[in-house]
């Protein structure tokens, strides 16, 4: 039976206008509330900061489907029911031999989630982890099944795949995979800023991921490597790099926090799954006490990014838990933010204050959209749609998508609106 009692984002942040929310057990009931529904919504884990789940009408969550993860060794592929979060799926890949390219910070946050809004991990070389989506199979306005596949036609599985939601339910994936890898992770704290502007291929190619973390005003940053096993090895461990300090203890991303539930450190390898994301999957990361927002750059860009951000800094920082800088390889896929060019990545943990935070982030973002930046489709922006649409080649081709898929705009709501209106 669904639920009637509003729920909300994990942030706290977002309460939903939903009428009903729907746990579904099995495709099929799922297909019976689609179809029998006015409006509807899918909603994950809640990580999002906006109201890109809101509606009036019908929330599911996936979260009672069976889990699936079906193996296609031959093809490096495998299918896997669209609501179960990275964690689930990563450890039934690594009990098989096999792995995903890239991770999440988060663990916690489910597969369709993730790649509807193009959330990514990190790497120089690694692409955001929807691009990772050979196959799509969605539940339509009327209730039957549609698949979008890349052997039957890639470019429309690029429209489909980060869809916003917009397209319809996504109840299964399939995903690239490869064989499994170890991952050992150092931590190097005290880098001088000025070292991400005149070293920063140096930096964000030190590793298979990397990451560094600062407020913008000390000066300082702290940068986590994540380095494959099998690949080159990183700066020498136990020496100084670039002006930074080996770490001698495990960190947290926001230094006020203890370490406890973030993955292990020290150099100490272990599975993928187990190091790439910054947070263990049987710990609850923090308790949502927290706004975020993110903007990608094109790569060229970053020296004018770090420029305008240190001269934010003394705004950025007072309302700031920590600042993430991270690199993330072009992909093809319509509304990706790094849609067609290798971009820099800059995510912010705010304080929960949102009134202070909209303020600063329509400072920055003043100060970065020229530059060309992309605002994360899950997080806190104050641009207008057509000045983020104007920076999209395909946004047209994904009105069309839209339309073509959910005619009478079952799939829509206030949000899509915003940037894809009916008519």
């Amino acid at each position: 039976m669904p639920t009637t009692q509003a729920p909300t984002n994990w942030a706290g942040n977002i309460t939903f206008s939903a009428a009903r929310l729907h746990h579904p057990d099995s495709v099929d009931e799922l297909r019976r509330i689609v179809s029998s529904a006015d409006r509807v919504r899918v909603l994950g884990t809640g990580h999002s900061f906006n109201r890109i789940a809101d509606t009036e009408g019908d929330l599911v969550n996936l979260d009672r489907l069976p889990h699936r993860v079906e193996i296609d060794p031959g093809k490096g592929t495998a299918t896997i029911a669209a609501g179960m979060r990275y964690a689930h799926v990563a450890q039934a890949l690594h009990a098989e031999g096999f792995a995903l390219a890239n991770l999440a910070s988060l663990p916690h946050i489910t597969v369709a989630g993730a790649c509807a809004t193009a959330t990514h991990g990190s790497g120089s070389d690694q692409r955001c982890l929807a691009a990772a989506v050979a196959g799509l199979e969605i539940v339509g306005p009327d209730g039957e099944l549609t698949r979008f596949g890349r052997d039957e036609d890639r470019d429309r599985l690029n429209g489909a795949v980060v869809g916003l939601g917009g397209l319809g339910v996504v109840t299964a994936m399939t995903l690239d995979i490869e064989p499994t890898f170890d991952v050992a992770q150092w931590v190097w704290t005290g880098l001088p800023l000025d070292r991400l502007d005149d070293s920063f291929e140096e930096i964000f190619g030190a590793a298979y991921s990397v990451s560094v973390f600062t407020d913008w005003r000390s000066g300082e940053g702290v940068v986590w490597l994540k380095c494959r096993t099998d690949l080159p090895d990183p700066p020498e461990p136990g020496q100084s790099w670039l002006g930074a300090r080996p770490a001698n203890r495990h960190h947290h991303p926001v230094p006020a926090m203890p370490p406890l539930h973030c993955t292990e450190q020290l150099g100490a390898p272990g599975p993928w799954h187990e190091r790439l994301p910054h947070f263990r999957p049987d710990f609850t990361p923090s308790n949502g006490d927290e706004l975020q927002s993110e903007l990608l750059l094109p790569r060229e860009s970053a020296s004018a990014a770090f420029a305008a951000l240190r001269g934010l800094g003394d705004r950025i920082a007072p309302v700031v838990q920590v600042s993430e800088v991270r690199t993330v390889a072009a992909d093809e896929l319509w509304l990706s933010p790094a849609y067609g060019r290798d971009s820099v990545a800059f995510h912010f943990t705010w304080v929960p204050d949102h009134d202070a935070v909209i303020e600063v982030v329509a400072a920055m973002e003043e100060a970065l959209l020229p530059l060309g930046a992309r605002p994360h489709w899950g997080k806190l922006t104050t641009a207008a749609p057509e000045r983020i649409l104007a920076s999209y080649d395909r946004a047209g081709d994904f009105a069309r998508l839209l339309a073509e898929q959910d005619p009478a705009g079952k799939f829509r709501n206030a949000y899509l609106e915003g940037y894809f209106p009916t008519g």
